[in-house]
């Protein structure tokens, strides 16, 4: 298991980013740790979580 920060800054007002956070909380254990940081423990690799949040996203966040 590794541990790992996930870290943003979203940019549109207004979005609903609901599915985002539903996304990262499939990473295995987590906690909300600030408004924009969440540290998760999970047997996935930095890839397989970013290929899950990517679908998350504006190209603007």
């Amino acid at each position: 298991m590794s541990a790992y920060s996930i870290n943003y800054d979203l940019k549109k007002p207004g979005r609903d980013y609901s599915g985002l956070y539903d996304a990262i909380k499939q990473s295995g254990k987590w906690w909300h740790y600030l408004d924009s940081t969440w540290i998760v423990i999970t047997q996935e690799q930095p890839q397989q979580i970013w290929n899950r949040l990517a679908k998350q996203i504006d190209k603007n966040d």
